[in-house]
């Protein structure tokens, strides 16, 4: 039975930014042997900072997170902060998915997924 960890990114400080992103590629690279799905999911502050650009912190979160996405891993989002942030469009044309935050986290529970918060 394949395991589940989720890094769940919440604080917006560059190091929660750039080390959550970089735990999550760094834990793919064994995943598969190991038998584990990784799964990312951004929220409250972090989720700000998704498309933003004005620090080194911000570009290397977000370039990690597309290094994510292009290798097949789940990056998730909440829609409902995407909608009132105008990102909607932007975060779904980068690959990242969109849903109800409390649906996630719940799912997460439910699947007996590992969490991890930066």
């Amino acid at each position: 039975m394949t395991k589940k960890t989720v890094i769940h990114i919440f604080h917006d400080d560059p190091d929660s930014i750039a080390t959550g992103s970089r735990v999550a590629l760094r834990m793919r690279e064994i995943s598969v042997e190991k038998d584990v799905e990784i799964e990312v999911f951004c929220f409250g502050p972090a989720q700000r900072r998704l498309g933003a650009s004005a620090t080194d912190a911000e570009n290397t979160f977000n370039r990690q997170i597309d290094e994510l996405v292009a290798a097949g891993v789940t990056v998730g989002a909440c829609i409902n902060a995407a909608r009132a942030d105008e990102t909607e469009d932007a975060l779904r044309g980068r690959g990242i998915a969109l849903h109800v935050a409390r649906d996630e986290f719940l799912r997460f529970t439910l699947e007996d997924a590992t969490v991890i918060t930066f």
